[in-house]
């Protein structure tokens, strides 16, 4: 007969106060699966270009509609919070900016590096 173990089972994420640093982690894990999804996006849009002008001119209305675009502005920001957090992590590759307090603040560079560029692209579009 076996025993019962005794030892306490590892905690799940539903145990632990959502943090920081957990929040953004989880982010950039999302935004890697929206940015593969989103270049589906991109390949509908090269191959309406080469299915010539009447395809294209369809792709242009799904894409130019508010919900088009909607989604392209959620896309863009997936790629600019990625990117920014990306650079985040080359930094942590590079063995700089471990202590807490650069954490937090490289967390908050990167979500404000995001919204600022992604709101930049938007104006300038």
């Amino acid at each position: 007969m076996k025993t019962a173990n005794k030892r306490p089972l590892s905690p799940h994420l539903q145990v632990y106060k959502p943090q920081l640093t957990s929040v953004l982690s989880i982010m950039h894990r999302g935004t890697g699966v929206v940015l593969a999804i989103g270049t589906l996006l991109v390949t509908y849009w090269l191959a309406a270009i080469a299915g010539g002008a009447e395809s294209f001119a369809n792709a242009n209305a799904i894409l130019g509609s508010w919900f088009g675009k909607l989604v392209l502005f959620g896309w863009s920001w997936a790629l600019f919070y990625h990117l920014s957090n990306g650079i985040r992590h080359l930094v942590w590759d590079s063995g700089h900016g471990f202590d807490l307090p650069s954490v937090y603040l490289s967390g908050k560079i990167a979500v404000g590096a995001s919204l600022a560029l992604t709101i930049l692209l938007w104006l300038i579009a």
